[in-house]
């Protein structure tokens, strides 16, 4: 989609034809569905469907293609005689979050300034172009940034009006839901008092539709010119944390999924939930990687590359716990593993005295650099360098959780 940057059709109209898409959305389901749906559920997909998401542009994720070259007339503007030049035309890409129609969207208020993009919202991808008619770094750097200030002046004025909206969904889709509702109902009505009877093979419980899930940010490239490192975005990365904090929390209370399972049972279990939560990327399980077959890995599928490596071990004390630490950092972290975890799953009965053990421990390891705050109650950050480049940083997460039956 090419546009000029928040300016394409005013917020009323946008407001107005969004309001006359939702209730469109509501009356096309079609009466039966209406008046046999989960009324609740059915509201709750509508407010997920039509929430705008706020849009945020990561800086870190620029990338500069290599420039196209041509020619183009110019005059010089006292002689009357034209001249051709060399002109460099460059594709300059983020990533971005959020609903990308609202690139968009002229705000109420709104800086006087736009500059054409290029929005790809399937990739969350947007872009635009900078030209300069010389090899001058300064030059392309200086355009560039007036066009970024230029494409982007009014993204904050945009989010305002898409948590003005956002305020006023729930309200807007109760009401419009409920008039839709009664038109039905007042039709039936009529129908009984005239005695046309409803085909009673449409009087079953409708389902409604499964809320999507938010879209998660894929791996995105690191900030080089004419580079494409994959690696994980912190968004994924907090993501695929939380997933699995709260997988594991939920299994601690039902029993039946882990008592007498292994660590490669239980490691299925979050397989399970990893293997379809996020596009362009496969999770398997004892994959090897460098000097052995690790538990959990997440790759990007376009090139094979690695987005993160996880272990799963049962806590059998101090010094195992110190083993399991030195095996997943020397034998199976490449130099270009930044995000790992170690799952515990403990089943001594005094969790807490557990707990504050690993704490300690930790800090007792030669790979370990300082932590780096807290996700959960048992969830803990940690940054941790390589064994083979003491420059090389590694994210680490250790999560313990109580699977005492």
């Amino acid at each position: 989609m090419r546009v000029k940057a928040f300016f394409e059709i005013d917020s009323f109209s946008f407001i107005d034809q969004l309001t006359e898409r939702l209730k469109k959305e509501i009356e096309g389901k079609g009466k039966e569905y209406i008046l046999g749906v989960d009324e609740n559920e059915c509201k709750k997909y509508l407010i997920s469907e039509f929430t705008l998401e706020p849009l945020k542009i990561d800086p870190s994720t620029e990338i500069i293609e290599k420039p196209t070259k041509t020619n183009e007339s110019r005059d010089d503007g006292f002689y009357g005689q034209r001249y051709e030049v060399e002109v460099y035309t460059f594709t300059v890409k983020y990533h971005f979050t959020g609903s990308g129609v609202l690139f968009r969207i002229r705000p109420s208020q709104w800086v006087m300034t736009s500059h054409e993009i290029y929005v790809d919202s399937k990739q969350s991808i947007v872009s635009f172009s900078v030209k300069i008619y010389r090899q001058d770094a300064e030059e392309f750097k200086k355009e560039k940034n007036q066009a970024y200030g230029s494409a982007f002046a009014n993204l904050n004025n945009a989010n305002v009006e898409a948590g003005s909206w956002n305020n006023r969904l729930e309200g807007l889709v109760n009401s419009s839901f409920t008039n839709i509702k009664t038109k039905f109902q007042n039709e039936n009505d009529f129908f009984a008092a005239i005695n046309i009877k409803v085909n009673p093979n449409t009087a079953s419980i409708f389902t409604a539709p499964t809320i999507t899930k938010k879209v998660i940010p894929q791996p995105t490239v690191k900030n080089k010119e004419f580079s494409s490192e994959p690696m994980m975005s912190k968004e994924m990365y907090d993501d695929l944390l939380k997933v699995v904090y709260e997988s594991g929390k939920s299994m601690e209370k039902k029993p039946a999924l882990y008592k007498d399972k292994d660590e490669e049972g239980l490691r299925d279990q979050f397989l399970f939930v990893l293997e379809t939560r996020y596009e362009e990327t496969t999770a398997t399980g004892e994959t090897f990687n460098r000097g052995g077959k690790t538990d959990i890995i997440l790759k990007y599928s376009k090139d094979g590359s690695n987005l993160f490596v996880a272990e799963c071990k049962f806590w059998h004390g101090a010094s195992e716990f110190q083993k399991a630490l030195s095996q997943l950092f020397d034998r199976y972290l490449t130099w270009r593993d930044s995000k790992a975890a170690l799952l515990m799953f403990v089943k001594n009965r005094d969790f807490s005295n557990v707990i504050t053990t690993l704490k300690d421990e930790v800090k007792k390891h030669p790979y370990y650099k300082r932590d780096n705050g807290t996700r959960g109650e048992t969830s803990f950050s940690y940054l941790f360098r390589l064994p083979q480049d003491e420059n090389k940083d590694v994210y680490f997460e250790i999560m313990l959780f109580h699977y005492d039956k």
